[in-house]
C-alpha cells in the first residue's frame, strides 16, 4: 500500500530518513511531503513515532475533477460502507482549487453530500458531520484538474498533547524536532551534555529535546486514551501492540533521564506556561526554567553543550539586527565551545549574530521562510577597545542621538543634583526623525540599578516600516551606550502598525517592580508590564505642591492611579487622605506605596469606585482635592468618560465636596483641552502654568494643564 506523510517545506529529506529508520519501504520526497510503501500494520507506527510529519494519509481515489458534478460523482463511486458505519461521524478537510471549484467550504459540503447519499441509499441511515469527534477524517486535495481523496489516519501529528499554554509565537513541535535534528542533537541523546534555550518561550524546543533523549514517542500522549481514528480498516490489534511498546519505552526512558535542560525567558507568564507544559509532558523535573533576559545569563559550567533557540523574527515581534548582534555576543561570553542551532528570520539576521555557521538550512515556520544556522563551536568574543566599540556600534544617526542625550544630561545635571531627582525624562523627540521619549528610572535599593523606559511616538504613515525600525534601533543603541546599561534594562514600548492605525505591541509581562525615590519617598514602578509605569514624571512639581499645602488638611485624590499624590500629601502632614479609583490593581499598588512610607492606617482610606458616581453619593467635605482624570475612558464597569465633554459636570461635583477655603487641583493631559467658561464664571480659577512644568519636560509644555479652583 502507498501512503503519504505531509510535512512543512524544508523537512522532506529529514522525513525520508525518519521513515526509512521506521522501516517504511521506498520513501521518496515530494514538495511538502514524502510517499512510502508499507503494510497497514507497519504504517500505523508512523502515526505513533513520526516526529517530523504533519499528517499520515492513505490515498483512496484520484479522479479528474474540475466542476461540482465531477466532484460529486467521483466521491460517490467510493465504497464508503467499507470505511465507516452509516450512523458514524465524519469530517472533510478540503484544500486547493480546480476549475470552478474554488471555495473549500463548498467543496467539503458537496463531497459530504455524496458520502451521505451513498451510505443512506445502502442502509437508510446517514452519518453526522463532527470535526472534533469524527470516526474518519477525509483529506480532499484539488490540484490541476484532479481530485485526490485520502483518509487522514493520525490527525495533526505535530501535536504532542502536552501543550497547556503558549507564548505569543509558538513553535510547532515537528519544526522543533527538525531544528534539534539539524543541530546534531540525535548524536547526543545518550550523553549527559546540557541543552540551553535562552529565549525558551513556552518550552517547545526543550520539551522536544527531552522527549527525544528519553525515547518518548511523539504520539505517546496524543493517543494514550483513544486510537488515532475509528476507520473500519484500522489494524486495532497491531495498534494495541504499538501503543504498549510506546508506553514501555517512555516509562523506561523517563525513569533514567537526566535533568540537563535549561530554559530562560524575559516573560514571566510565558515561563509559567512553559513549566505547565513540561509538567504535562512528564519532564517537569528535567527542565530548569529561569526568569531572566538572555543578557543576564551566567557563564555555563559545562565545557560543551547545545544551545537551541527560536529567535524572534516576524513583524509582529519586531525583531531587529541589534538583538541578534547582542545575542551572538552573549553566547560567545557564556557558552564558548558549545554547539548551537539557531532559527533566524533570514540570512541578514543570521549574519548579525556574528557566529560562524557551518551549515545553513531553509525552513518554514508556517508560511514564513526562515534560516536555521548550525554553529559547530561558539567562539568567544574578540576583546575590543572602548574606542573600537563606540566606533563600531554607533551609526551616524545613532551618534547624533547619543550627542543629544549627552547634551540633555549636562543641561539637567545641576537641577537634578539640587532637587535630588533620580527619575526624569532624558529625551523627548528632540530630533524629530527619532520620535520617542526616554525616561530614566533609578532604583533606590541595593546597588541602585538604572533602567530606561523608551516609548515610541507614532510615525507619519508615509514613512516605511523599515525606516522607522532603523531609527528605533539607532535610538536604542545610543541610549545603551550613553547610559551604559544592557538592553535587558530597557523597557521598550514600540508602536506596531495595525488596522485603524498604529498601537503599542504586547508588553513584556516580566512581573518585575522597582522601588524609586522621589523627594525622600519610596514609590513602586513597573516598567515592563503596562504601557504606563505607575508614576507620571511630569506631575512631579504638582505632587510637591500638594505636599507643601497638605498639612492639617483633609486630602481627596480622585482617579488616584497608584496613589503617589496621596503618599506626598500624607507625608506633608495631611490630616487624612482618601484615594478613589475604579481599579483594584491600582488601589493595591497605592496601598503598597503608603505602607512603604509607614503611612498606613485608618486615616488613609482607599476606595474602589467609579469616581463620578462616588462624588454624587459622598457627603464628606475635603480641604484639598486632586483630580487627574483620563482624557477618555470606556470601562465596562463605569459610564464612558470624555474629559472635554464631561469636565463641567465633574468639576461641579468636586467643588460640591470642597470645603470653604479649600483648593481643587484639576489636571488633565488632553493637548487641546479648553476649560469651559461656565467653570471660570462659577469659581476662582488659576492656571498653574510654568510652575507645574518640570525642567525635564520643557520641550513639551502641553503635556498637561493644571488648574487651581477655589470657591
Amino acid at each position: 500500500m502507498e501512503f503519504f506523510v505531509s510535512c512543512a517545506k524544508g523537512l522532506e529529506y529529514l522525513l525520508v530518513d525518519e521513515l526509512a529508520a521506521l522501516g517504511m519501504g521506498r520513501p521518496r520526497e515530494q514538495l511538502a511531503g514524502v510517499r512510502f510503501d508499507a503494510e497497514l500494520e507497519d504504517a500505523a507506527r508512523v502515526a505513533m513515532w513520526s516526529r517530523l510529519g504533519s499528517r499520515l494519509l492513505l490515498p483512496l481515489a484520484e479522479f479528474v475533477c474540475d466542476d461540482e458534478d465531477a466532484l460529486y460523482q467521483g466521491v460517490l463511486e467510493i465504497p464508503w460502507s467499507e470505511h465507516m458505519r452509516a450512523d458514524g461521524r465524519l469530517w472533510i478537510d478540503a484544500h486547493g482549487r480546480s476549475g470552478s471549484l474554488i471555495n473549500s467550504q463548498f467543496v467539503a459540503r458537496r463531497a459530504k453530500d455524496a458520502i451521505v447519499d451513498k451510505l443512506r441509499a445502502a442502509s437508510g441511515s446517514r452519518p453526522d458531520v463532527d470535526r472534533e469527534f469524527a470516526d474518519i477524517r477525509i483529506d480532499l486535495l484539488l490540484r490541476k484538474g484532479r481530485c485526490t481523496l485520502s483518509l487522514d489516519l493520525g490527525g495533526p501529528l505535530h501535536r504532542r498533547a502536552w501543550r497547556e499554554g503558549q507564548g505569543s509565537a509558538p513553535l510547532k513541535e515537528n519544526l522543533a524536532a527538525a531544528v534539534l535534528l539539524r543541530s546534531g542533537w540525535n548524536a547526543w541523546l545518550a550523553s549527559e551534555q546540557p541543552v540551553l534555550d535562552p529565549m525558551c518561550g513556552s518550552g517547545t524546543l526543550l520539551i522536544e529535546a527531552a522527549w527525544m533523549a528519553a525515547d518518548v514517542a511523539p504520539g505517546y500522549l496524543r493517543y494514550r486514551q483513544n486510537a488515532p481514528n475509528r476507520w473500519l480498516g484500522w489494524p486495532n490489534n497491531a495498534w494495541q501492540r504499538i501503543r504498549e511498546e510506546a508506553e514501555q519505552r517512555a516509562k523506561a526512558g523517563l525513569a533514567t533521564a537526566k535533568p540537563r535542560y535549561y530554559g530562560s525567558d524575559i516573560d514571566r507568564r510565558t515561563l509559567q506556561a512553559a513549566q505547565a507544559n513540561a509538567e504535562a509532558a512528564g519532564v517537569g523535573g528535567l527542565i530548569h526554567f529561569d526568569h531572566r533576559a538572555f543578557e543576564q545569563l551566567p557563564a555555563q559550567g559545562a565545557e560543551t553543550g547545545l544551545v537551541v533557540c527560536n529567535l524572534p523574527y516576524d513583524e509582529r515581534l519586531a525583531a531587529d539586527l541589534d538583538l541578534y548582534r547582542r545575542f551572538g555576543l552573549q553566547l560567545g561570553q557564556i557558552a564558548p565551545g558549545w554547539r548551537a542551532g539557531l532559527l533566524c528570520g533570514n540570512d541578514e539576521l543570521a549574519k548579525a549574530t556574528g557566529l560562524r555557521a557551518k551549515k545553513r538550512y531553509t525552513l518554514f515556520n508556517g508560511s514564513l521562510e526562515c534560516r536555521l544556522i548550525v554553529v559547530d563551536s561558539i567562539e568567544p568574543p574578540r576583546p575590543r577597545s572602548t574606542a573600537e566599540v563606540a566606533r563600531r556600534e554607533l551609526s551616524p544617526g545613532a551618534e547624533m542621538v547619543a550627542n543629544r542625550l549627552r547634551k540633555n544630561l549636562k543641561k539637567l545635571k545641576r537641577w537634578r543634583e539640587r532637587e535630588q531627582v533620580s527619575c526624569f525624562r532624558a529625551y523627548d523627540a528632540d530630533l524629530p526623525e527619532y520620535s520617542a521619549a526616554i525616561d530614566v528610572y533609578q532604583g533606590c535599593d541595593g546597588d541602585r540599578p538604572l533602567y530606561l523606559h523608551v516609548q515610541e511616538y507614532q510615525a507619519p504613515a508615509e514613512i516605511p516600516e523599515a525606516e522607522t525600525s532603523r531609527r528605533w534601533n539607532e535610538l536604542l543603541a545610543a541610549a545603551e551606550q550613553v547610559f551604559e546599561v544592557p538592553r535587558s534594562q530597557l523597557a521598550l514600548k514600540r508602536r506596531l502598525k495595525a488596522k485603524g492605525g498604529s498601537k503599542y505591541g504586547v508588553m513584556e509581562r516580566r512581573g518585575e517592580t522597582l522601588w524609586v525615590d522621589e523627594a525622600g519617598l519610596r514609590l513602586k514602578v513597573n516598567l515592563f508590564d503596562y504601557l504606563d509605569t505607575g508614576l507620571f514624571l511630569d506631575h512631579r512639581p504638582v505632587r510637591a505642591w500638594l505636599a507643601e499645602h497638605a498639612r492639617g488638611r483633609r486630602f481627596l485624590n480622585l482617579f488616584c492611579y497608584t496613589g503617589a499624590a496621596s503618599v506626598h500629601a500624607a507625608a506633608g502632614g495631611a490630616a487624612s487622605t482618601t484615594s478613589v479609583d475604579l481599579s483594584a490593581t491600582y488601589l493595591q499598588w497605592a496601598a503598597e506605596n503608603l505602607a512603604a512610607n509607614q503611612l498606613s492606617g485608618s486615616s488613609h482610606r482607599l476606595v474602589q469606585a467609579d469616581v463620578v458616581a462616588w462624588l454624587d453619593a459622598e457627603r464628606a467635605r475635603f480641604d484639598l482635592i486632586f483630580c487627574d482624570p483620563p482624557s477618555f475612558s470606556n470601562s465596562a464597569r463605569a459610564a464612558d468618560f470624555d474629559v472635554q465633554r464631561d469636565h463641567v459636570k465633574l468639576l461641579h461635583a468636586c467643588m460640591a465636596r470642597l470645603a470653604e477655603g479649600g483648593t481643587l487641583v484639576f489636571s488633565n493631559n488632553l493637548r487641546k483641552f479648553r476649560l469651559e467658561q461656565e467653570i471660570e464664571q462659577a469659581y476662582r480659577v488659576e492656571l498653574m502654568g510654568a510652575s507645574a512644568l518640570p525642567p525635564d519636560f520643557e520641550r513639551n509644555p502641553r503635556i498637561h494643564q493644571v488648574y487651581l479652583l477655589r470657591h
